[in-house]
């Protein structure tokens, strides 16, 4: 087998289902903090709120954190890969637009878990949802403003 990059070997045996319920994870290029600034933030999250309004997911819980994401998602139609790419593209012309600099702000590749439908999705929710209270972002949930959930 070829030497790999982490990226290539992570999309070797990528199978992406509709009505199938996935976690993804990506992170910004270098572990930036980008996302430090709350505006730049909510960039993401409209990309987040497009590709739902799009029909491609049922966005069920995510949080941006100041140098990566997790989204939880029912996917509707496409492939991960395909949501993926245009969720970071659209994201990084939103941000470069807003600061007026080009930047590569996004990591190649990204991490997706598939989960089945009878884990409990409340609990990997809360999981997502809390990570500002474990990394000592916030005291409270509530404080963190790049974040939600269908439960909540």
């Amino acid at each position: 087998m070829p030497d790999l990059s982490a990226s290539h070997r992570l999309r070797l045996g990528r199978f992406a289902e509709p009505n199938r319920i996935y976690l993804l994870t990506t992170n910004t290029f270098a572990r930036a903090p980008v996302f430090s600034d709350f505006a730049l933030g909510r960039l993401v999250v409209a990309q987040f709120r497009a590709a739902q309004d799009l029909g491609r997911v049922h966005s069920l819980a995510w949080v941006v954190m100041p140098d990566h994401f997790h989204w939880l998602i029912d996917l509707q139609q496409g492939s991960l890969s395909e949501l993926m790419q245009r969720t970071k593209s659209f994201s990084t012309k939103a941000v470069s637009r807003f600061t007026g600099r080009q930047t590569r702000l996004w990591q190649q590749g990204f991490h997706d878990r598939a989960l089945r439908r009878d884990e409990d999705l409340v609990k990997v929710a809360r999981y997502i949802v809390a990570n500002p209270l474990r990394a000592g972002l916030v005291d409270k949930l509530g404080d963190y403003p790049l974040w939600d959930a269908i439960w909540v």
